[in-house]
């Protein structure tokens, strides 16, 4: 198996420019944008990480630059090791990464997840729309903006929304997250919803 020493050499010598990133469980790179794909397909082809266990984001927040990163978390099926990498999206205009579909097809339904719900475009996707919420929806779900109860928003069906007279409201936070009162430990609290939107202390809206 590929020690991780062994691996962070072959990845900067091939890659002068990525740079071994804090992990406390597998090897993990930052790598510039550019050169994203070239090292996750050096990393198929020469170290045998041959699955894309996940490929995901982070938002760091408006006030960072740059805002968002992707990551890919990799594994070896010969050698049972994983390895993350991690590259930011531009810090101008809209957030966008090359795609991956290239070299795992099972990047396609990851890389809509992460356009659905960051808002970042994956250049050369065969077909990049949303997967979870409809074309035309107004927001990116898991962007640091959007609150956890959600925001109201146009119903993406007009006969529904013509029918019912309303559009979508904000969900309820029942059942989480858990809060203690101020000054209770945690570990003794009796876990209660923490009162973020309506619930039994305020009426549903209709």
């Amino acid at each position: 198996m590929t020690t991780d020493v062994d691996l962070a050499t072959a990845v900067s010598q091939k890659f002068p420019a990525a740079a071994a990133r804090a992990s406390a469980d597998c090897p993990a790179f930052n790598v510039p944008a550019a050169e994203a794909i070239a090292c996750l397909q050096f990393l198929r082809d020469e170290h045998a990480y041959d699955f894309l266990m996940d490929l995901t984001a982070v938002d760091w927040s408006a006030e960072k630059s740059p805002r968002f990163s992707v990551v890919w978390h990799l594994y070896s099926s010969t050698q049972h090791g994983y390895v993350r990498l991690v590259a930011d999206c531009a810090r101008e205009g809209e957030p966008a990464m090359p795609t991956a579909t290239g070299l795992w097809p099972g990047a396609d339904w990851h890389e809509r997840e992460v356009f659905d719900m960051f808002g970042i475009v994956f250049a050369g996707h065969p077909d990049l729309r949303r997967i979870l919420m409809w074309d035309g929806y107004p927001y990116h779900p898991l962007r640091k903006e959007f609150p956890l109860a959600g925001l109201p928003a146009d119903f993406h069906d007009p006969e529904i929304s013509a029918e019912t007279q309303t559009g979508l409201i904000s969900a309820p936070m029942a059942g989480g997250p858990f809060v203690a009162k101020p000054g209770e430990p945690m570990s003794a609290a009796e876990p209660r919803a923490k009162d973020e939107a309506w619930n039994e202390h305020r009426e549903k809206p209709e």
